[in-house]
């Protein structure tokens, strides 16, 4: 008999409960059976609320990248230039560290050609885009600059969580570093 009755379980329930079992064993190990498990159901009633897997690993896609905006988004209130910056790729770090799987299915599922998928990367780099308001560029300097943000936070914030610094230099200093360099970079721009 199922935990949930018919009308409890939904896909955010569905999307809610996968996101916890990848952030405990990782996104590699999720599996529509350990999530029917989890939620005490049969692996086909998850279909009345999910087309398959891969439709499963869009919705942690997309459920990673909203709260990576909104995390963004806060961390940089009242904040701008060097200091949002910083607020916001330490933000980043947090979601990661906080949502390890949810945050490696952002890679999982190609955003190109789907319209929701590629406005919450929008919303992500006009939302890096803001903290850059206080290096007074141009609209076009904007966006470039806020794709690399996104890049270096991404690729840090990749290597980071799969233990690619085995060096002895601190893991903060190599971060600060790493923002000081950009914007060092970004204040060239003008």
């Amino acid at each position: 008999m199922s935990l949930l009755s018919r009308t409890q379980l939904s896909p955010e329930v569905v999307v809610e409960t996968a996101a916890k079992i990848a952030d405990t064993i990782g996104i590699d190990a999720l599996t529509l059976t350990k999530v029917a498990k989890e939620l005490g159901t049969s692996q086909p009633a998850l279909y009345r609320h999910l087309d398959g897997y891969d439709d499963l690993i869009r919705a942690l896609s997309l459920k990673g990248r909203e709260i990576l905006a909104t995390r963004l988004s806060e961390a940089a209130v009242g904040l701008a230039a060097e200091d949002a910056v910083r607020a916001m790729g330490l933000a980043w770090r947090q979601m990661v560290a906080d949502h390890p799987g949810l945050y490696a299915s952002t890679d999982r599922y190609p955003c190109a050609g789907d319209p929701e998928l590629e406005s919450a990367v929008d919303k992500i780099v006009v939302t890096l885009g803001q903290a850059l308001i206080g290096f007074h560029l141009n609209e076009d300097q904007a966006v470039h600059a806020a794709r690399t943000l996104r890049s270096a936070f991404h690729g840090f914030s990749h290597l980071e969580a799969g233990d690619g610094f085995p060096q002895e230099q601190d893991i903060d200093d190599t971060f600060d570093h790493l923002i000081s360099l950009i914007c060092a970079g970004v204040r060239k721009l003008k």
